[in-house]
């Protein structure tokens, strides 16, 4: 899955919220939401209710999608 920003010509905003974001990088809500819980949410406190994105912060989760596996897909073995 690769995480883009869908609309190169939608501008820019201070703030996006959690539904924003995740249409922003073109991906599901809960996918976000594993993200969030795997990389920034995972010293034991919970995740807020209202997490607000900054576009600084998009690209940061963009990266973080590149290295999510995805559940559905079986990994082939390295070829040596």
């Amino acid at each position: 899955m690769r995480a883009t920003m869908h609309n190169s010509k939608m501008s820019v905003k201070q703030l996006y919220n959690e539904r924003e974001a995740s249409e922003a990088l073109g991906i599901p809500l809960p996918l976000l939401h594993v993200i969030l819980d795997e990389h920034i949410f995972n010293d034991g406190t919970p995740r807020p209710e209202n997490v607000e994105f900054t576009s600084s912060d998009l690209l940061m989760i963009a990266y973080w999608v590149e290295k999510t596996p995805v559940e559905n897909v079986i990994a082939m073995p390295m070829r040596s």
